[in-house]
């Protein structure tokens, strides 16, 4: 599709990102969202909604990292991370810290263990 003034609308380009945000760089508030904040949509989209961020909340029906929405979309993660935070604004998603890794024992125990079961 040719615009008015002869140039094409690039879709990669940095003026459609800057419309997406709505010119912003970072969120309104204050989220702790980093590439593994799970995101969970409570309800799906409603009528008007920004197509970026109604396609967030059709594809978070189960929990996505902000990298996994990011590649799903084929947005930069700072693009998402804003539209995330206005959706968290509004109360559509929810964000869940990733699961945090298991504790392992201490490795002098499991030897213990395996010395004891040896001698059973």
């Amino acid at each position: 599709m040719t615009q008015p003034s002869g140039q094409e609308w690039d879709e990669g380009g940095p003026e459609r990102l800057y419309v997406i945000t709505g010119g912003r760089s970072g969120s309104s508030a204050p989220t702790e969202l980093d590439l593994v904040t799970l995101i969970v949509a409570k309800s799906g989209p409603r009528p008007g909604m920004q197509p970026e961020q109604a396609a967030i909340v059709r594809i978070c029906h189960r929990p996505l990292s902000v990298a996994e929405i990011s590649a799903h979309l084929g947005l930069p993660v700072s693009v998402v991370t804003v539209l995330l935070s206005d959706l968290l604004a509004e109360q559509r998603v929810v964000a869940r810290p990733p699961v945090p890794p298991a504790q392992l024992p201490d490795i002098a125990l499991i030897e213990a263990v395996i010395d004891g079961l040896q001698k059973l």
